[in-house]
């Protein structure tokens, strides 16, 4: 019993790690990533998709993310989705492939984008608090219908007191990466 709660609010702060990464990853650093246009969404035919079912998006140069229509008749909704996106970034296009430049990230930017880090990570933190939260009251729940001694008890909060605190360093690991990345110039 105690090994199943275990397990499954290991996959839980797995899971968490997994969302971070995937959300920093989104965050614009001053290089060109493909990550970068996950999140927009263009409009097919009345359906709102994402722009990499869309297109081929790839990552020619540094500071350039080119973007190429499956269709032609695609690119004017992909420049305006781009538009419209809080990226910031202007895309240029020659009627068959769509240009945006990674301009540097100005100084005032950067500190934001840590602040945004920050926050994201700190949410993270909180999820995998939460998760230990959640375990550590089914452990008690087995205790006190005596399917388990006291000491068994203790022991799987201690456990889960050392997972929580190798997945908050991961997740510190992550959030301090990512600042590095931010304010390397």
């Amino acid at each position: 019993m105690i090994k199943e709660i275990h397990v499954a609010h290991e996959e839980k702060m797995k899971k968490v790690l997994d969302a971070l990464r995937r959300e920093l990853s989104t965050l614009r650093a001053g290089r060109a990533t493909p990550a970068l246009l996950d999140k927009i969404v263009v409009d097919y035919y009345g359906t709102p998709t994402p722009i990499n079912q869309v297109a081929n998006i790839s990552v020619p140069e540094p500071r350039l993310i080119t973007v190429q229509a499956w269709e032609k008749t695609m690119l004017a909704h992909i420049e305006k989705a781009i538009l419209k996106s809080d990226l910031g970034l202007t895309p240029n296009s020659d009627g068959v492939l769509i240009r945006l430049n990674i301009p540097q990230l100005t100084q005032d930017r950067r500190i934001e984008l840590v602040k945004v880090v920050h926050k994201k990570t700190e949410d993270s933190r909180i999820s995998v608090r939460n998760f230990r939260r959640e375990a550590n009251d089914a452990v008690k729940k087995l205790e006190k219908d005596k399917q388990i001694s006291e000491d068994e008890a203790k022991k799987a909060q201690e456990d889960m007191q050392k997972l929580t605190d190798k997945y908050i360093k991961e997740v510190d690991n992550i959030m301090s990466a990512k600042e590095k990345e931010i304010l390397e110039v």
